[in-house]
């Protein structure tokens, strides 16, 4: 299995929804609004990156079938990750969503991270290392959402916008 193919979509993939669901999950319209931009992230977000590896791969000067694999491999990791969680936030209430979609998240991260590892020979403290990343993504998104929300949201209102 080569790993190197879909290991920057499927990391993005997780990160990603991981963040949005933290930060979303706040809110009148939490359940619509993170499926919205899971969604979103389903599709447009994973275009835009399976587009940017491929030009990035030709840019190295990889053969036609190096780039197109790199970006399909991309294109399907990120969009079945992707799934997974959708599916997390459609069958559960937001705030059971968001713990149970981290631990999800945090189970892939350390799953990748690991075969990445051993892949490499590295050492296991890359895996702690990249679960820390992931938990301050998800912290730092939820205290972002709790400020737009708490914060922000009264004086964008206040001012009529």
């Amino acid at each position: 299995m080569n790993i190197n193919k879909f290991s920057m979509g499927a990391t993005a993939a997780i990160i990603t929804s991981m963040g949005l669901i933290a930060g979303l999950t706040q809110g009148a319209s939490a359940k619509i609004s993170i499926i919205t931009g899971l969604l979103i992230i389903a599709v447009a977000d994973n275009i835009s990156d399976s587009f940017s590896i491929h030009i990035y791969k030709e840019s190295e000067g990889a053969s036609s079938h190096e780039v197109n694999s790199f970006a399909f491999a991309n294109f399907l990791a990120r969009l079945f990750l992707v799934a997974t969680f959708i599916l997390i936030v459609l069958f559960l209430p937001p705030f059971t969503a968001l713990i149970v979609s981290s631990i999800w998240g945090l189970i892939l991260l350390a799953l990748l991270s690991f075969l990445i590892t051993k892949t490499r020979k590295g050492r296991l403290t890359m895996v702690i290392r990249h679960l820390i990343i992931a938990l301050l993504v998800i912290a730092g998104s939820k205290l972002l959402g709790y400020l737009i929300l708490h914060q922000l949201s009264p004086i964008i209102e206040s001012c009529g916008l």
